[in-house]
């Protein structure tokens, strides 16, 4: 059974097009866990039937970490509130044999831009080469090995990338075909090759554990 835990803050306006796309699905639970929302993200999710509503210290790590807590699935879906899960991806989840522990869906922007395809090409390379996937892929992970790794490292940012390098110390996670789609206002507003440039300086500086310069790109963008 599959526990999806979404992170939110201030997503009112993406908040039900992400619910829509989990609940037909049928999972165990759907935790929303707010980080101190501004707006009507919480009343959204309140509102819809089959949503557990929690709160938590804002930051993606300690809200995704407050909502793996209070799961009971056998697999945790770590999905961000402005990426829709593709159909299906579920069932393909409840399929995998018991070998599988850990894995992430391909990535794909929306919109048509033909930059954005690109990226999400070289993203879902990356992916593949490193085994290490970014937070708006929806990654999964059976609820036992999370727990033992002691969950999302408490990261300001780049807690996706930290928990990745964590991950794969443990297994080999698996990147499925299906495409997690992921609002694309950041790249459009910020600039697509800026944004670009920013996650390859912010990547570099993490790996070589240097302050972490291209911060702006964690702004927030509504």
């Amino acid at each position: 059974m599959i526990s999806v835990i979404i992170p939110a803050l201030n997503e009112e306006a993406r908040i039900a097009t992400t619910l829509a796309s989990v609940l037909p699905q049928r999972p165990l639970e759907v935790l929303v866990v707010d980080g101190g929302s501004s707006d009507a993200t919480t009343a959204v999710a309140a509102a819809t039937a089959g949503v557990r509503v929690l709160r938590a210290e804002k930051g993606r790590a300690r809200q995704m970490n407050a909502g793996a807590a209070a799961a009971c699935g056998e697999w945790l879906l770590f999905l961000h509130a402005d990426t829709l899960l593709p159909p299906l991806a579920l069932a393909r989840i409840a399929a995998l044999p018991e070998s599988v522990l850990a894995g992430a869906f391909s990535h794909r922007f929306s919109g048509s831009d033909w930059r954005l395809r690109l990226i999400s090409l070289l993203d879902n390379y990356r992916t593949r080469i490193t085994h290490i996937a970014f937070g708006d892929q929806a990654v999964f992970v059976r609820r036992e090995l999370f727990a033992r790794l002691g969950g999302f490292p408490l990261c300001d940012v780049m807690e996706d990338v930290a928990f990745g390098e964590v991950l794969r110390e443990a297994t080999v996670p698996i990147l499925l075909a299906e495409e997690a789609v992921t609002d694309s206002r950041k790249f459009e507003q910020m600039g697509v090759w800026t944004s670009l440039a920013r996650v390859g300086v912010l990547l570099f500086c993490h790996r070589l554990r240097l302050p972490l310069l291209g911060r702006r790109f964690f702004n927030e963008v509504r």
